[in-house]
């Protein structure tokens, strides 16, 4: 463990510190305040970001530390979105943006190195920042499908956090079809072929297979397994997190996309 003195540093740490602010105010019941330190949460890690690009002088979304900061960033955005239009805006949801927050930006701010690292020809890409960033909103979203998942599995309201859960996935699964076709296309104008058998694409690939089999195992059995139906949601972001820490760090995996360790 690390701690960064940087500029960039502090920034990351005063996110977190206010999403994990947002998540006290919340579960005390002060809904305004919660509303205020997750939005400045948002806004610090955005900050961060932005200033992260401007060392760089490429999207920060190479390194480690680049990938948990955008995830960091992206948590904003997707639980403002869920809020609106899935309408998951319960305290039990609302704290868990906040903590996701503060778990997300724990390895930016303490684990990996802030060192920048050039941008290697294959990412020199106009493909790169779309590539990665539905990949990252889609992390996000099935991280949010994993939380409420758990809460359906060890908590009350077990059928109204499936259903929650479902809609996540509904909302993720298209976002990680669209990582893999960009990522398809990519490889076949960096590398000459439209799949490498790489280790992380197998793991993407793995990932988009767990969640499809939830689909047809939904469409099948419907809401009669609920624990099943839960379970699965919190399986998928296991094998997310294999794709995104075991693969990139692992020396058992070296492969094509191992620029982020």
């Amino acid at each position: 463990m690390e701690i960064k003195h940087s500029l960039l540093g502090s920034i990351i740490y005063l996110a977190m510190a206010l999403y994990f602010l947002s998540v006290g105010t919340r579960l005390a019941g002060f809904k305004k305040l919660r509303h205020l330190f997750f939005a400045a949460g948002f806004a610090a890690a955005a900050g961060a970001w932005t200033l992260r690009w401007a060392q760089t002088g490429h999207i920060p979304m190479q390194t480690m530390v680049e990938v948990f900061l955008t995830l960091g960033m992206v948590v904003g955005p997707v639980s403002l979105f869920c809020q609106r239009f899935l309408k998951i805006r319960d305290t039990l949801a609302l704290a868990g943006d906040g903590l996701l927050g503060v778990v997300i930006l724990f390895p930016a701010g303490f684990i990996f190195a802030e060192r920048p690292v050039p941008l290697p020809p294959a990412l020199q890409s106009p493909l790169f920042g779309p590539h990665v960033a539905v990949y990252m909103l889609a992390y996000i979203v099935m991280a949010k499908a994993a939380f409420q998942a758990t809460a359906g599995l060890f908590g009350r309201r077990a059928g109204r956090r499936e259903r929650e859960a479902y809609n996540l996935v509904r909302l993720g699964f298209p976002l990680l079809t669209a990582g893999l076709l960009l990522g398809s296309v990519w490889g076949k104008l960096a590398w000459g072929d439209w799949w490498g058998w790489d280790p992380k694409e197998l793991w993407s690939l793995a990932c988009w297979l767990v969640y499809a089999f939830y689909f047809h195992w939904r469409a099948f059995f419907g809401r009669r397994f609920l624990k099943i139906n839960l379970s699965l949601a919190v399986v998928g972001l296991g094998c997310i997190l294999c794709t995104l820490l075991w693969v990139n760090l692992s020396r058992l995996f070296i492969g094509l996309h191992n620029y982020a360790s």
